[in-house]
């Protein structure tokens, strides 16, 4: 990097949707990445978007929901390298347990199930930084780093 460019890092959106004991997963599929494991509603921040605007898009877009913002809290934010192109990433995690509307999967293309799981019964096939988050959140640990070692 040359002193002259500045630092990038990737910023991201994810909802950890909570109904009781349980949080909603939903598989990708045909995405390229990590396909055919779960993961949660989430989506890059777009430009000029805040973090707390992105997953209310994404909830919107991928699961027909309606989140208002006072919905949503941060409990959790990751600094990671990703482990597939070294990128590096913020990523902010939000906890809702209210919504308006049902849900639905709104992107078939890209998710073939939507499903809740006991928070201490994750599935075998969930994307390892998912589920590293959702340890570190039933710890209440507010801020994490992965994949610099």
């Amino acid at each position: 990097m040359s002193p002259h460019t500045r630092h990038t890092i990737i910023p991201a959106s994810y909802l950890i949707l909570k109904q009781e004991n349980k949080i909603l997963l939903i598989r990708r599929y045909n995405t390229g990445f990590e396909d055919g494991n779960y993961s949660m509603i989430a989506g890059h921040v777009d430009q000029g978007e805040t973090f707390t605007e992105a997953i209310i898009r994404e909830a919107k877009e991928e699961a027909g929901i309606t989140l208002a913002p006072e919905d949503v809290r941060v409990v959790h934010m990751m600094h990671r390298k990703s482990h597939v192109d070294a990128e590096e990433r913020i990523d902010a995690y939000f906890l809702a347990e209210t919504w308006s509307g049902n849900l639905e999967n709104k992107e078939p293309h890209k998710c073939d199930d939507f499903s809740w799981f006991p928070i201490d019964e994750l599935p075998p096939n969930i994307i390892p930084y998912i589920k590293t988050v959702i340890e570190h959140v039933k710890k209440n640990t507010f801020y994490s780093e992965l994949g610099w070692k």
